[in-house]
């Protein structure tokens, strides 16, 4: 198992002991929904609510994963992004998820064998999409279209009606612009 499926399928497992909800997201979804390209990094949506954020954090850190920046903890409650490095030094993000459409985007994960062995619980693509044109870097928006040719069955409904909201909290109408055109490919 290559290093960084080893981390994410460790930190998975340890979610699964803890049953906790989440899933995994960025990179190693996108290999899984769309054009596969060099990823790092381990991203996960773990379902945290507000006000509990510390009762994850803390099991976390104490079971053998490091921040990888000084106030570790205090970022995360700041920004609702633990980064931290697991015991092999692959850097891992994990969101700490709260709102509907994090809840919804976990309940809809579904598992994918990576490699022999290694299966993974990972975001829908529609998710997927979702979240990159939230972030709406050119790299995201990049990776979209790269999911709209390779999934030619995407549930466009959903799509908009979950970043739609997102869009407008942001007040980035471009967001939505931009899903309409990823359409037209």
């Amino acid at each position: 198992m290559t290093p960084l499926f080893e981390a994410a399928f460790e930190l998975q497992n340890f979610f699964i002991q803890q049953q906790w909800q989440f899933c995994i997201i960025g990179g190693i979804a996108l290999l899984r929904w769309g054009e596969p390209r060099f990823t790092r990094d381990v991203d996960v949506t773990l379902l945290a609510g507000f006000g509990r954020e510390r009762d994850f954090i803390a099991p976390i850190l104490s079971s053998g994963y490091r921040g990888r920046i000084p106030d570790a903890v205090e970022f995360a409650l700041r920004n609702r992004v633990l980064l931290l490095e697991s015991p092999q030094g692959i850097p891992i993000d994990i969101a700490l998820g709260a709102l509907p459409f994090e809840a919804k985007m976990v309940e809809r994960a579904s598992s994918f064998e990576f490699e022999p062995g290694c299966i993974l619980t990972t975001c829908s693509a529609e998710d997927l999409i979702v979240q990159k044109l939230f972030a709406f870097r050119t790299r995201d928006t990049l990776d979209v279209e790269t999911i709209v040719l390779r999934q030619r069955q995407l549930d466009w409904a959903y799509i908009q009606a979950q970043l739609r909201p997102l869009a407008e909290l942001k007040e980035q109408p471009e967001i939505m612009e931009a899903l309409s055109k990823l359409r037209e490919i």
